[in-house]
């Protein structure tokens, strides 16, 4: 069974900082990349940052140079650490897995955890 736990989050001033946390449960036999999403009420999920089983990590154009990924040696736990925020990354942000393709196909192909909120005010 997949679960994620997402902490962190809350809320910051312009300029300042947050992390964020996902801890991840899944079947030892599965790999998963780890990725964050966001979503304000009335757009679609934005898609924010990725890192790989592998250790390689993307980042979308809005949040390049300012957000930093990274995941613990377990390959459990993803932490998003968010600097020079801006009110526009407001919103609630969730964690994602996706299998690799390297896992066995008995394991879920994805899950996204429950969200957590970040408001950055001006």
């Amino acid at each position: 069974q997949v679960r994620l736990a997402e902490r962190g989050g809350g809320s910051a001033q312009a300029g300042g900082s947050l992390s964020l946390s996902c801890v991840a449960s899944f079947p030892t036999e599965c790999k998963y990349d780890m990725s964050w999403l966001r979503q304000v009420p009335g757009k679609e999920r934005e898609w924010v940052a990725g890192i790989g089983s592998d250790g390689n990590s993307r980042f979308s154009d809005s949040v390049d140079g300012r957000f930093t990924i990274s995941q613990d040696a377990t390959k459990n736990t993803a932490i998003l650490q968010m600097n020079s925020l801006k009110p526009e990354d407001s919103a609630m942000y969730y964690c994602q897995i996706t299998r690799t393709t390297n896992s066995p196909r008995s394991c879920p192909v994805r899950a996204w955890g429950e969200g957590t909120q970040v408001t950055v005010s001006s």
